[in-house]
């Protein structure tokens, strides 16, 4: 969440089990010099009243601070990234929409500076962030070098599994290449490359993929279903090129292909709160054994939202916009 300073928090204590999950177990050492008559009365939000170009309808602006209650948990963001979901949200064309207005972002990791009598879970001084098999020897996957495409690599590495990475076309394509392949990368092919007829030489010398990640849509997603094993699944988590995925009607009968969504909301909603802490105590883990890094990143202060926003939107841009507040 784009916001600077402390957001209220639940109204139960079952709500702020679910809203809230403690961050790798983090703490810091001097929680007991926070308290809610410390708390600032004000905040600063990264707010957008109607859908639109994200510069033209995001504004910076002060908010009120209801007083801590009984149930509420009043955290301080310290970093929140700019996804593209975000974008999308604030353009009024992704599949949930919050009430406008509304302060943007959805993921981030804060600090819990004041909670109320009735809270048992948390403490001020908690890190915590928002909480709401079959794969094969090889996966295939299109935007490799996103955010969500570099944890791909290096969760896939750490299972022992090869990653078959497919990129746009760029004038620095070696020095993104060697950068995916320190990651963990066994193979990054463009996108032109991807259709030639020599990926059937190229597919002799290595297992066809059982699963292969899309979320860009139109052609380059059918070139993933090309290539895919028989039996094997594609799984959409999102369409960059705002085409629809195309599926050819022989795939689907002679090679028995599977087409699959991802929502993460929709996850965590069909998920436990106990299954939620297990994914995120697996990264964790990933983290500590030095097999999962962040994505390159670039740290933006939260009145420069405006250069922020129309980074995160260039083509061929790999570094994750965080703000920091």
């Amino acid at each position: 969440m784009w916001v600077c300073g402390a957001l209220s928090g639940a109204r139960t204590r079952a709500q702020v089990r679910r809203g809230l999950l403690r961050a790798c177990g983090r703490r810091w050492s001097a929680a007991a010099s926070y308290s809610a008559a410390a708390e600032p009365s004000r905040v600063r939000a990264l707010v957008y009243g109607d859908h639109g170009h994200p510069t033209n309808v995001v504004e910076l602006k002060n908010l009120e601070l209801t007083a801590v209650g009984g149930s509420d948990v009043h955290v301080k963001m310290l970093a929140a990234p700019i996804n593209p979901s975000d974008i999308n949200m604030i353009q009024g064309n992704y599949g949930l929409l919050p009430k406008l207005p509304a302060v943007g972002g959805n993921e981030g990791v804060g600090q819990v500076v004041a909670v109320g009598s009735s809270v048992t879970g948390l403490k001020p001084g908690d890190w915590v962030i928002p909480a709401n098999a079959g794969l094969g020897e090889s996966v295939i996957q299109n935007a490799s070098n996103s955010g969500v495409g570099q944890a791909v690599i290096q969760i896939a590495a750490a299972l022992g599994l090869r990653t078959i990475n497919v990129v746009r076309d760029r004038p620095d394509l070696q020095k993104l290449t060697d950068r995916l392949k320190n990651l963990g990368a066994e193979h990054v092919i463009t996108e032109e490359e991807l259709r030639k007829p020599e990926m059937k030489n190229f597919f002799k010398d290595v297992p066809q993929p059982r699963l292969a990640l899309n979320c860009v849509g139109g052609k380059s997603s059918t070139e993933l279903l090309r290539h895919l094993a028989p039996g094997g699944t594609m799984v959409t988590y999102g369409g960059m090129a705002k085409q629809p995925v195309t599926a050819p009607v022989s795939l689907l009968i002679f090679k028995d292909l599977k087409l699959r969504g991802f929502w993460m909301s929709q996850w965590k909603k069909d998920h436990s709160l106990d299954q939620f802490k297990e994914l995120i105590f697996t990264l964790c883990d990933l983290i500590r054994r030095g097999q999962l890094t962040a994505p390159a990143c670039s740290e933006v202060p939260l009145q420069d939202y405006q250069h922020a926003l129309e980074t995160s939107m260039q083509p061929f841009v790999s570094s994750k916009q965080i703000f920091t507040m």
